[in-house]
C-alpha cells in the first residue's frame, strides 16, 4: 500500500510538471513520502556549481559575485509543506519544472551498495543526473550518499 501511495504522488508531480504548473497537493501524507521530497529539495543539477562557487569564494581570492540565489540553488523541487500530517494529511509542493520522469519502484527489490552503480546506469536514461532513492538501515537516501556510507537497501524509486 506504501508504494502505491509513493508512486501516485510522484506521478502527480510529473503531471503538474508537464502541464506546466508552479505548484501541487499531494494526499494523503507519508513519512516516506516527506523523506523522498526531501532528497529531490537538495539534490540537483545544479548543486555542484553552487558548491564549486562556495570553494572558489572561500579558499582563492575569488570575488563573490551575486550569481546565485537560493532558488538557483535547490534541486529539482523548491519547496514543500506538510499540513496536518497526524490525518489524512495533504503536502504542497511548488515546482521548478526540472522534473523530467520520477517513479516509485512498486515491487521489493533489495541492492547491495557495490551494485548501486550499474543499477543507477540501468535504469536512468543518463550518467550525468538522476538519482536512486534508497531506503536503508541509516534512513531514507540517495544512491550516491548510500555508496559513501556504503550501505545497500530496497530501492524505492528514482527521479532524473
Amino acid at each position: 500500500m506504501g508504494r502505491r501511495i509513493l508512486n501516485d504522488a510522484l506521478r502527480t508531480i510529473v503531471n503538474a510538471e508537464k502541464r506546466g504548473f508552479a505548484s501541487t497537493e499531494l494526499k494523503p501524507v507519508s513519512n516516506v513520502m516527506s523523506s523522498f521530497l526531501q532528497i529531490m529539495k537538495y539534490r540537483g543539477i545544479h548543486i555542484y556549481i553552487y558548491e564549486l562557487y562556495l570553494y572558489l569564494c572561500t579558499y582563492i581570492d575569488f570575488m563573490p559575485l551575486m550569481l546565485f540565489s537560493d532558488g538557483e540553488m535547490t534541486g529539482y523541487i523548491k519547496d514543500f509543506q506538510v499540513h496536518d500530517p497526524h490525518r489524512v494529511g495533504r503536502i504542497t509542493v511548488q515546482l521548478l519544472g526540472r522534473v523530467k520522469d520520477c517513479r516509485a519502484i512498486t515491487y521489493r527489490q533489495d541492492i547491495k551498495a557495490h551494485y548501486m552503480e550499474n543499477y543507477k546506469t540501468r535504469m536512468l536514461p543518463t550518467h550525468q543526473w538522476g538519482y536512486v532513492v534508497i531506503t536503508t538501515p541509516n534512513g531514507v537516501l540517495d544512491h550516491e550518499e548510500a555508496i559513501r556510507q556504503n550501505v545497500g537497501g530496497q530501492v524505492l524509486g528514482y527521479f532524473y
